[in-house]
């Protein structure tokens, strides 16, 4: 198992397209983790607004749905109150009567979930499932654990990684923004920056959207 891991931290650390390492990382749970059938990356919102990613069927999104619903469930569980919670089996857990019944009626008949990360009252969790009652063992929760380790680093460097992107996409829009403004006014650089800036404050729009938008249209926004 510890060569495993390390096999995959080694190919998440190489793989450069971050939706691509996170499909990887939750296949890889699925297939390494003890009775897991399905899985997927949850994140919650203001501790009650769920939403999957990388599932690897439709069953995580639905029981995400239905998490995101009532206000219940493992994933909230495991990322504001513990590290790990298991369901054993749906048709007999009393910790969400709502939410299990609605999840076994979706065939999810057992749930791992571990804590990714919290942020505020944002947080990511790792949810795998059972089509099977007591499939997770406490070897499932033992080896979930280590591999919830290094999820939650991958999971952290992807979303830096995405930050990065998207902060040298907004600078290089605004720069095309500005390039504009001064061929078209003969203006310097700092002059078409103030402009730009100038709208963003009227409108109350964030500056990128008011370079995007002259960029897209070549009109600047109405203040």
């Amino acid at each position: 198992m510890a060569e495993s891991l390390g096999t995959l931290a080694r190919q998440l650390q190489s793989e450069d397209d971050t939706e691509t390492m996170l499909d990887e990382l939750v296949r890889s749970a699925v297939a390494l983790i003890p009775g897991t059938d399905e899985g997927s990356i949850s994140v919650v919102l203001a501790r009650r607004e769920v939403s999957s990613y990388h599932g690897t069927s439709a069953l995580p999104n639905q029981v995400d749905a239905v998490q995101s619903e009532l206000g219940e469930g493992p994933c909230l569980d495991a990322a504001f109150e513990q590290q790990t919670v298991r369901v054993d089996d749906m048709a007999a857990e009393q910790r969400w009567p709502r939410f299990s019944r609605r999840a076994l009626e979706l065939g999810a008949r057992g749930m791992l979930a571990f804590q990714l990360y919290v942020e505020g009252d944002n947080l990511g969790a790792l949810n795998l499932y059972s089509r099977r009652p007591r499939a997770f063992d406490d070897e499932s929760e033992q080896i979930g654990l280590l591999f919830a380790t290094h999820a939650a680093v991958a999971f952290a460097n992807a979303q830096r990684v995405d930050q990065l992107g998207r902060a040298i996409a907004s600078r290089d829009l605004i720069g095309q923004a500005k390039g504009i403004l001064m061929e078209r006014f003969q203006i310097e650089a700092a002059v078409a920056f103030r402009v730009l800036s100038r709208v963003s404050q009227q409108r109350n729009v964030k500056l990128r959207d008011v370079a995007e938008e002259l960029v897209r249209t070549g009109h600047l926004m109405e203040s």
